[in-house]
């Protein structure tokens, strides 16, 4: 993407009403005016809330709030010019219970309170291979706590990679740390009980994967 293309998209966010950017300052003094006001704040509703971490062009958070009109959906990601993609699908759609936040994900927990969020999901990030990378990886332990302050009790994460190392890492993760493992799913695809939302829903990225043959791997959990 060309950098013109970028700030044109850039500036179309600003004036999104669908598109929330805090700064970094803004967060980590606590000034964030959307905390635990999501719902009455930017939806006007108490509906359950549902995040899309690393969420890309948007294509599943808008695809879910199609799906889930009874649900409130925020997809998460720091590379606005992606996200816009969505942002401008949802307005021109007429979504009201779509929004994105650009933001870097490590923040999540001062951007929402405590049990503010209904479920979490995880589509197809950088499995971080490396092991310094480790750090990085969307469900390590850190970010598991993270994900455990924002929602609620009984909430879940869904896991949904083409990465074979990322779904083993996660699911030793879990057992290893005694994590309730819902479902665990190694080819979604092959698998007549794989939810609606795992098999209906099939990002640009996600089709190319398939081309190639590669099995998309699904696991939900709740952190205990």
């Amino acid at each position: 993407m060309g950098s013109k293309n970028k700030l044109k998209r850039f500036r179309e966010n600003e004036t999104f009403s669908n598109v929330v950017q805090p700064t970094r300052e803004e967060v980590l003094d606590g000034n964030f005016g959307y905390r635990n006001k999501w719902g009455s704040k930017l939806f006007g509703n108490d509906k359950p809330i549902v995040l899309e971490l690393g969420c890309g062009k948007g294509e599943y958070s808008v695809a879910l709030a199609q799906a889930y009109p009874e649900k409130n959906f925020i997809g998460i990601d720091i590379k606005g010019a992606r996200f816009w993609r969505g942002a401008k699908t949802a307005l021109e759609e007429g979504l009201q219970n779509v929004a994105f936040l650009r933001t870097q994900i490590e923040l999540v927990d001062l951007l929402f309170g405590e049990n503010e969020v209904d479920e979490i999901w995880i589509t197809f990030p950088d499995p971080q291979i490396k092991y310094k990378r480790t750090k990085h990886r969307m469900t390590n332990s850190e970010f598991l706590q993270k994900y455990k302050k924002i929602l609620k009790p009984n909430g879940f994460v869904n896991l949904k990679t083409d990465s074979e190392f990322m779904h083993g890492y996660t699911l030793g993760l879990l057992h290893g740390e005694g994590h309730e493992v819902v479902q665990a799913n190694h080819n979604v695809y092959k698998n007549e009980y794989s939810p609606k939302e795992v098999t209906g829903i099939q990002t640009f990225y996600e089709k190319q994967y398939l081309e190639q043959g590669k099995p998309i791997t699904y696991i939900q959990f709740r952190i205990k």
